[in-house]
């Protein structure tokens, strides 16, 4: 019976030539590990105080668009404050008739911003650099508007009258929808969360 071993090294294995200089425990962790993330303590910065804004939890007089400009309702007039060079516009001031304003919403593209006012009536303007201008007004609502959001072109509005109105801003008969309470949109835009002063949240 042949013995003969098929397979022997008659010298040592040669070493490798990319020897690995960490073990696999350290390459591992080194891998996973996180960097934390900051969270300052303090405001980065502190615009002027507004005292004509109203004290109102029902009100949304604040939102930062796209283009990177704030838009604030501070009793009957709409201020944009450009985060980029640190500028103040006034955009619009209505008379104790309408206002005060109720709500302010920025379009997705950043550049039309919906202002809600206490008459119930919402108005659409261009906020183009140097040219600001009214773009229409929309109605529907009973009494005052108090939450605003988007989707594409459509706004959604809520106000004190239980009701929430989709609205095409791109047609003339602009009421394309109606629910009841107030609102909240997805994120994805595809739905609606409905709250109402029975405590009760509708999705």
């Amino acid at each position: 019976m042949n013995r003969t071993r098929i397979l022997a090294f008659k010298n040592k294995a040669p070493p490798s030539a990319d020897r690995v200089s960490q073990s696999p425990s350290l390459i591992q962790q080194s891998k996973t590990v996180k960097k934390n993330r900051y969270i300052p303590q303090s405001a980065e910065r502190t615009l002027d105080a507004a005292p004509d804004i109203l004290d109102d939890f029902y009100l949304n007089l604040l939102d930062w668009g796209s283009s990177n400009v704030i838009a604030i309702g501070l009793g009957n007039s709409v201020y944009l404050w450009d985060a980029s060079d640190g500028s103040t516009t006034e955009l619009l001031t209505i008379g104790d008739d309408f206002g005060p304003m109720t709500s302010v919403s920025w379009s997705p593209d950043g550049r039309r911003l919906a202002v809600a006012l206490n008459n119930s009536h919402v108005q659409l303007w261009d906020t183009l650099q140097g040219s600001s201008r009214l773009l229409r007004m929309l109605r529907g609502h009973r009494l005052r508007v108090g939450s605003l959001d988007w989707n594409d072109n459509i706004l959604t509005t809520g106000g004190m009258d239980s009701m929430v109105i989709n609205k095409d801003v791109h047609v003339i008969s602009h009421v394309v929808g109606t629910y009841r309470d107030t609102l909240r949109r997805y994120v994805d835009g595809s739905g609606l969360s409905q709250a109402s002063n029975d405590n009760l949240l509708h999705i």
